[in-house]
């Protein structure tokens, strides 16, 4: 059969000559396979073409949400840039602190590694949002890992930087800084010319002068040493304030604390009076540093 062949005669219009043509069967078969075959690829073709027609809304609002995402994932890289340079920042007002007060910077202590910039691949609008993506997370990662290093020393540095600071205001507590009592100072630490004698003499702290029964306070936290009498200077309250710092508050008209007491900076531990020897209301102010009487102006703020 497949060699058996058909006559195809062709009756032109008019007195033309009339032509036959003999094919096989078998070219005819594939003939119409081939027609069979290209209608179906047209018709898919066609059903392929309406199918992305329909799909194309949806195509572009993926497009537009992956514009969107890349546009948050630059502005997410950026973000976690600032945050590396305010951490490197802070890092260096650390050192700076820790220099103010004295305290070296150990070998442990590593300059925090930042981000070093956003990765071109990030903004880049000419790559895709699979390398933005891995890119971000990438650095990320890096951040975190720096973040944790720097936390874990910034731990140990602040513990460092709190004990020493503390330690520094409890010093700074039992400093006498501020004036006992409010008055007018009369004779000042040094030599001065006695009111009793005329003679020059050497005056180991401050007087002040107010009225009776004026409230005199503690200048720095403290404990009670000792409150006794003695001639010449009257009633006497002292404190210990540590560190080899001692006060002493003489011509007392009343003590208000007893040996042995706690007492903190502005607490009223007595009363202004002209006990012993004395011209009138006042109070002798001195501070001791190591048992040598200092100039109590030294050490006031205000």
């Amino acid at each position: 059969m497949a060699g058996k062949k058909l006559t195809i005669v062709i009756v032109p219009d008019g007195a033309k000559r009339v032509r036959q043509f003999k094919v096989r069967k078998s070219f005819l078969f594939f003939l119409f396979l081939a027609i069979l075959g290209s209608g179906l690829l047209f018709a898919w073709w066609i059903q392929d073409y309406n199918a992305m027609k329909m799909d194309m809304p949806r195509m572009t609002g993926l497009k537009k949400e992956n514009a969107r995402q890349k546009i948050q994932l630059v502005a997410l890289a950026k973000k976690i840039d600032r945050i590396s340079k305010k951490m490197i920042k802070l890092k260096e007002f650390d050192d700076k602190l820790r220099t103010m007060v004295n305290i070296e910077t150990t070998e442990d202590d590593v300059q925090f590694q930042g981000m070093g910039g956003v990765a071109p691949s990030v903004v880049n609008p000419d790559y895709s949002m699979e390398q933005a993506h891995r890119e971000v997370v990438r650095l990320m990662h890096q951040s975190l890992n720096n973040l944790d290093t720097e936390v874990s020393l910034q731990t140990n540095a602040k513990a460092e930087l709190h004990k020493f600071l503390k330690n520094q205001m409890s010093m700074l507590a039992r400093t006498p800084s501020i004036w006992p009592t409010k008055g007018w100072v009369s004779s000042r630490f040094g030599y001065r010319i006695s009111p009793f004698t005329k003679e020059k003499e050497f005056h180991s702290g401050l007087d002040i002068v107010t009225r009776n029964k004026a409230p005199i306070v503690s200048p720095a936290d403290g404990i009670v040493a000792s409150v006794t009498r003695e001639y010449g200077y009257g009633n006497i309250v002292t404190i210990n304030h540590g560190n080899g710092l001692k006060s002493r508050y003489a011509h007392l008209t009343k003590s208000l604390v007893k040996k042995g007491q706690y007492v903190k900076r502005g607490e009223k531990i007595a009363l202004v009076g002209s006990s012993g020897r004395s011209t009138g209301p006042h109070l002798h102010y001195e501070v001791y540093l190591n048992g040598v009487p200092v100039n109590p102006s030294r050490y006031i703020l205000n």
